[in-house]
């Protein structure tokens, strides 16, 4: 008999995505309620390219980074997917701090971290990045697909607060969609990612819908925008370590 999914086996059901499955006559603006949070983990595994590898890699990042006695924090952490995929790459002593603006989502990770019997020290905040961050004594920030959702104006100073409170020789852990600077490769890279999409089950009504619901919403920068946001604002070293048409992870060190 095949292992039960991870949510199962700690009894919590993994819900599917059907939220864009019936015909809107009107779309609102995306949002991270109850109603996302319920089906998250299932969005994710089918809508985010390599999900599982890029998760895997940022334990193996962490575990470069990650100092005894600091902490590790995952801004925008939704679920704390993360926090299980390093929980085994950080020292013991690390604490783990998750921030998502969702209460419901928040709620989710609780009762993930509890039911899973997580075994890092941990705290988790409600907390809006878009009025400010403060980070303490930080080996490790990851920011996974969480700054294209702040407002372009703000992530200058959102950085700049990030890297003020990281310690020397620590790193921020960028995923994100991202545009190509020519606009024929940039059309040819979001069809065949919208073709992954079809292929993990949505069809072609959840893909335009979601995407008319996160238009207002989420906004990607070039790679080469990040990288110069993350060079100009503390950071004294960044690279690519992630790339699958329009999603990139970049590593920066403070």
């Amino acid at each position: 008999m095949s292992k039960p999914p991870p949510d199962t086996a700690a009894g919590i059901a993994k819900e599917k995505d059907r939220i864009f499955s019936e015909k809107r006559d009107l779309i609102q603006n995306f949002n991270f309620g109850a109603e996302t949070a319920n089906v998250f983990d299932d969005m994710l595994d089918r809508s985010v390219p390599y999900y599982g590898e890029i998760q895997r890699m940022i334990g193996e990042l962490c575990s470069d980074f990650a100092v005894p006695g600091t902490n590790v924090y995952d801004l925008g952490c939704s679920t704390c997917n993360t926090f299980f995929a390093i929980e085994n790459s950080i020292p013991s002593d690390c604490t783990c701090i998750g921030w998502d603006y969702s209460p419901e989502m928040i709620e989710k990770a609780r009762a993930k971290l509890d039911a899973r019997k997580f075994s890092r020290p941990y705290q988790l905040e409600v907390a809006d990045l878009n009025k400010g961050v403060t980070i303490t004594n930080a080996s490790v920030v990851i920011l996974n697909l969480t700054l294209q959702f702040v407002r372009p104006l703000l992530r200058e100073k959102i950085v700049q607060s990030i890297a003020a409170g990281m310690n020397p020789d620590s790193c921020l852990i960028l995923v994100e969609k991202v545009l190509s600077e020519n606009s024929t490769i940039n059309r040819i890279f979001i069809k065949h990612y919208y073709e992954m999409k079809k292929r993990n089950g949505y069809s072609e009504m959840e893909i335009a819908q979601k995407r008319e619901a996160l238009e207002n919403i989420l906004v990607p920068y070039h790679i080469e925008e990040n990288q110069t946001l993350l060079l100009s604002n503390g950071f004294k070293a960044c690279d690519t370590f992630f790339r699958w048409y329009n999603f990139s992870g970049i590593i920066a060190i403070k």
